[in-house]
């Protein structure tokens, strides 16, 4: 595996291969990898070559009372674990090297940043496809990696890429859970063990919604009000939201069609946590997958 620090050294490898027509496949990370992770790379492995893994804490997707400074990082233990998934390039830039003295130009996608995570979280998807954006660009990969338990950053980044014609398919993976259900996320480290069981009332209150769907409960108003039963009966757990929306728009739905997620966010203790859930329908049937 070859570690490459500069932006002009990868675009050279990207040019090479374009050139040689090879599917070149990039998984974009913050580091701190977990088995979240290893499946987006071992897709990618199994769909293109050569694989391209970035490892790049985004200061812009950070806001200013967040947690930057503290964000695990564990490169060389990192760096041990893509060697031996057999990636075949690892970029990790600096910042200064991402964004150089003078950088001024940013991205937004309007109508889907701003709701969500973007309320809660101002300038953070912003800061997500400005970075995207410039990977994109960078690596010029056929395909982009990047895991369904962050579903907005996911339909943001789906939505840029194809308003901007940028030419790569952008491949979103299932969510991969502990076994107690806590969806696997780098920041799950910040947890103690009591924090860390109460956690799980995240999955538990996705679960009790997909009971009452599959009890025969359509309107999102009382499935919410079954999830969030679950999470206030967890005191170390404060909901910052939760919301049914449609999986395209963002928006609320007033009925469960076509397909729809359960987007919720909440604090455990100091540590905020995301989960989701995709509401599909299949000829009258409706699944629900956590």
């Amino acid at each position: 595996m070859e570690i490459i620090r500069t932006i002009s050294w990868m675009s050279q490898v990207a040019r090479e291969s374009r050139v040689k027509e090879r599917i070149v496949g990039l998984v974009p990370t913050m580091g701190a990898l977990h088995e979240g992770h290893f499946s987006l790379i071992r897709a990618a492995k199994s769909e293109s070559a050569p694989v391209v893994v970035s490892i790049f804490v985004n200061p812009k997707q950070f806001g200013p009372s967040e947690d930057f400074q503290k964000y695990p990082r564990a490169f060389e233990t990192d760096r041990a674990a893509l060697e031996n998934l057999g990636v075949d390039y690892l970029f990790a830039p600096t910042p200064e090297e991402m964004y150089p003295r003078g950088f001024r130009t940013s991205v937004l996608v309007e109508g889907l940043s701003d709701k969500l995570e973007g309320r809660s979280r101002p300038g953070h998807f912003q800061g997500v496809t400005t970075v995207v954006l410039k990977l994109l660009e960078i690596v010029q990969p056929n395909r982009a990696y990047f895991g369904r338990k962050d579903a907005q950053q996911a339909r943001i980044i789906r939505q840029m890429a194809l308003d901007l014609n940028l030419g790569t398919q952008i491949v979103v993976r299932p969510i991969l859970r502990e076994p107690d259900g806590l969806a696997l996320s780098s920041r799950n480290v910040y947890l103690n063990a009591d924090e860390r069981r109460a956690a799980t009332a995240l999955y538990r209150s996705l679960e009790a919604v997909r009971r009452e769907i599959t009890a025969g409960e359509r309107n999102p108003a009382h499935l919410l009000v079954a999830l969030r039963r679950v999470i206030n009966a967890e005191p170390a757990v404060v909901l910052d939201y939760a919301e049914i929306v449609d999986a395209e728009t963002l928006e609320p739905v007033v009925s469960l069609r076509g397909e729809s997620l359960i987007l919720l966010a909440a604090k455990v203790g100091k540590t905020r946590l995301i989960d989701n859930a995709l509401i599909e329908q299949d000829n009258g049937t409706i699944h629900v997958t956590l």
